[in-house]
């Protein structure tokens, strides 16, 4: 096991002990006490350990709100330098820019981009398209009813499949019903917000590939 060494300070967790009558136990997950000396080392081992990572991940995840905060803020303080400065508006009309050092080994990308959902008309484009495979003989376009049937496969949030969705509107197919189906589509697309992402890279010459600097853990 590798050894990694930090002074970062984890956040306050409840140790879980509860005293009764001078005396300590421990909630199980159905809310019975158990006295300490009662529980198996192991698991008084493994309840430790869990809440040693979450003061970590807490503090952590405390940390990446300050910091998104703070980007925020200095991104928007230098804007307005450009604008009352300089008469400049920083990026695109999305919203879309990019900041970068003077020797272009740093650079800093802001990213808008939409949250869509879908009305009604998905609904009917479902119908439509069932239509077409109905009526398709089994042999025929085998891919795009795999596609089709994937695509409309609801997921636990009842959800479609979004990409795949994209995918089909990509592709041309000779039927008019098919075509309808797609128009209805596009109809459904509603646009219900915006969300603002930070990419933050660096690379270590300028003809170097860039790396993004690492803040999902998923990634790290």
């Amino acid at each position: 096991m590798s050894q990694h060494s930090t002074t970062f300070t984890p956040a306050p967790v409840p140790d879980g002990r509860i005293p009764v009558n001078g005396k300590d136990y421990m909630a199980d997950a159905k809310g019975n006490l158990t006295p300490i000396e009662l529980i198996r080392p192991q698991h008084l081992l493994e309840d430790e350990t869990v809440r040693k990572i979450m003061g970590y991940a807490l503090a952590l995840s405390d940390q990446v709100k300050r910091f998104k905060a703070h980007t925020f803020e200095d991104l928007g303080a230098f804007d307005e330098i450009l604008a009352q400065e300089y008469k400049l508006t920083k990026g695109g009309p999305k919203g879309n820019r990019t900041y970068q050092t003077h020797d272009g080994l740093m650079k800093v990308e802001v990213r808008v981009a939409d949250l869509i959902d879908f009305g009604p008309e998905l609904q009917v484009a479902k119908s439509l398209l069932d239509e077409c495979l109905n009526e398709w003989s089994e042999e025929s376009r085998p891919e795009i009813r795999a596609l089709i049937t994937e695509t409309f496969n609801t997921d636990k949030e009842g959800q479609v499949n979004r990409a795949l969705l994209f995918t089909l509107l990509r592709m041309d197919v000779n039927d008019s019903r098919w075509n309808r189906a797609m128009e209805a589509i596009r109809q459904a697309i509603r646009v219900v917000g915006s969300k603002t992402y930070y990419r933050i890279q660096t690379r270590e010459s300028f003809d170097a590939p860039w790396q993004t600097v690492t803040i999902d853990l998923a990634k790290a």
